[in-house]
C-alpha cells in the first residue's frame, strides 16, 4: 500500500516497507534501555527476598518433621527391645543386630547416625545388672522453629 505525502509544493509516494528520511529498517528498531533492565533487576531481587528465606524455612521445617518421626520410631523400638529382651539395649546397634532397625536412623539436623542416649536409672531398670538407653535425643544444640531446643525433643 502506498501513501501520498506532501513534501512543500511537490508530492512524493512512500511505502510502508520503505523508511522515511533514508533511515534503514535496523536502525529503528530499539533495545531495552538501562532504566528498564534496572527494574526489571530491582524486581526480581525483591522476589528472590522473599522467596529465599521462605524455601529455608520450608526445609528447616521437613528436617523437624522427620527429626520427630525419627525420634518416635527410635522409642517407640527402645521399648519393643525392652519389653521382648527383658532389659534395655546397650547401643543403638544393638536395635540393628537384634533386627529392630534395618540401620540406625540419620539425626537431620546433626547430618550423622550420632544420638545423645538417656541411660535408665540402675534402681527402676528393668535388668538392675545392665541398666541400658532409657530414651534418645538429638546431639544439636539448634533451636527450632517452635522456639525449643532440638536436644529437648
Amino acid at each position: 500500500m502506498e501513501h501520498r505525502i506532501r513534501n512543500g509544493s511537490e508530492m512524493i509516494s512512500h511505502s510502508p516497507k520503505r523508511p522515511l528520511h533514508g533511515y534503514r529498517a535496523a536502525d529503528t528498531k530499539r533495545g531495552y534501555t538501562l532504566i528498564e533492565l534496572i527494574i526489571v533487576m530491582a524486581i526480581v531481587s525483591i522476589l528472590m527476598a522473599i522467596a529465599i528465606p521462605q524455601y529455608q524455612k520450608s526445609l528447616r521445617r521437613t528436617k523437624e518433621t522427620l527429626l520427630h518421626s525419627h525420634l518416635q520410631t527410635l522409642r517407640t523400638v527402645i521399648d519393643e527391645y525392652t519389653f521382648d529382651k527383658k532389659k534395655a539395649p546397650q547401643t543403638l546397634q544393638d536395635l540393628v543386630t537384634e533386627g529392630y532397625l534395618r540401620a540406625v536412623p540419620i539425626d537431620p539436623i546433626m547430618g550423622n547416625d550420632q544420638w545423645r542416649t538417656i541411660n535408665e536409672d540402675s534402681l527402676t531398670a528393668v535388668d538392675q545388672t545392665e541398666p541400658g538407653i532409657f530414651d534418645i535425643r538429638s546431639l544439636s544444640d539448634q533451636i527450632s522453629l517452635e522456639g525449643t531446643p532440638y536436644s529437648e525433643w
